[in-house]
């Protein structure tokens, strides 16, 4: 997921100009490459729009996770009110067993 970067003298980490790639660098960078196209194939047009301005295909997945997954809390908020909803779970006056 992390595309060839340098840290300067200043600690401040840069991308690494094309010209200073080794081997491992450009592979790195054929991967990313693949795994962006794949994406970018899988999505519809509104997804490509919240994911265009991304660099890596890691940033692209980590996006698309937040918005279609939530965050952590998010996620523990909906097990909690399904939890909830289950444990409330009762039969209406004008039900039956077979249409609950």
């Amino acid at each position: 997921p992390n595309l060839p970067t340098i840290t300067l003298e200043n600690g401040e980490v840069v991308s690494k100009p094309r010209n200073l790639y080794d081997d491992n660098d450009r592979k790195r960078v054929q991967i990313n490459a693949k795994a962006k196209h794949i994406i970018i194939c899988a999505i519809n047009s509104n997804d490509f729009n919240r994911i265009s301005s991304c660099i890596s295909a890691k940033e692209m997945w980590d996006r698309l996770e937040v918005t279609y997954e939530g965050t952590n809390q998010v996620k523990e908020a909906k097990v909690s009110m399904l939890v909830h909803e289950y444990e409330m779970f009762t039969m209406n006056e004008n039900e039956d067993i077979k249409s609950m």
